[in-house]
Order: C-alpha cells, then sequence, then structure tokens
C-alpha cells in the first residue's frame, strides 16, 4: 500500500469511515443490540447505585471491549462469507474463534458487573 502521507483531510475522513463502521455494528449487527443492550442497562445501573470512578472506568472498559470485539467478529463473518457460501472447514474455525473471543470478554464484562453490582444490591435490597 502506497503511503502518500500525512493530512488532515485523510485523518478525518478516517475517522468517518470509522463512525460508519460503528454505525453499521449498532444498526445491523443483532448480537451487537443485545451487548448495546446490557450496556445501557449497566449505565442505568451505575448511576442509580453511584458506582466510583474506578468502577466506572472498569464498566465502560469492559463495554468498550465487548463491542470492540462484536465488531472484530462481524467483520471477520462478513469477509469469511465474501470468499465462500459453502461449507469450509477452516472459515467455519475462524469464525468460531472470532466469536468464541467476543464471548471470553462478555462473560469477563459480566464478573466484572457482578463484582462491581452484587455487593450494592445486596446493600440496598437490606
Amino acid at each position: 500500500m502506497k503511503n502518500n502521507g500525512f493530512t488532515l483531510r485523510k485523518r478525518l475522513r478516517s475517522f468517518g469511515y470509522a463512525f460508519h463502521g460503528i454505525f453499521l455494528l449498532v444498526t445491523q449487527e443483532a448480537n451487537a443490540w443485545i451487548h448495546c443492550f446490557a450496556a445501557v442497562c449497566v449505565i442505568v445501573a451505575g448511576f442509580f447505585f453511584d458506582i466510583s470512578v474506578t468502577e466506572w472506568t472498569a464498566v465502560i472498559f469492559a463495554i468498550g471491549m465487548v463491542l470492540a470485539a462484536e465488531a472484530v467478529n462481524s467483520a471477520v463473518e462478513a469477509l469469511a462469507d465474501r470468499v465462500t457460501q459453502e461449507y469450509d472447514e477452516a472459515i467455519k474455525r475462524t469464525k468460531d474463534l472470532a466469536s468464541g473471543a467476543v464471548l471470553i470478554l462478555a462473560i469477563a464484562a459480566a464478573i466484572i458487573g457482578c463484582i462491581i453490582f452484587i455487593p450494592k444490591i445486596v446493600l440496598w435490597l437490606s
């Protein structure tokens, strides 16, 4: 790939492409809708329970990681589907690994949520 140098216009265009990718993720990927719904619930809970700055940092990082992984997974799946519509064991393995990465991060995010919110919920209920 030829490098034609840095320009502000090219950088702004790159951000435009990236924001379009986020738009595609949240408007066209059903699994991303689930993650976004969970993120909204967690953010509302964060305000309700008045979580600390450190807890917000963990929550925002977890949300960002899950959504970023979902975006990468969606990109891998789209590219794999473009390569062939026929069954291919290597493509299946690649898609399974990518979706497994999302699941790992979603489980980690859920654990972070439990660590932060379960004590607050227990205290609130008592």
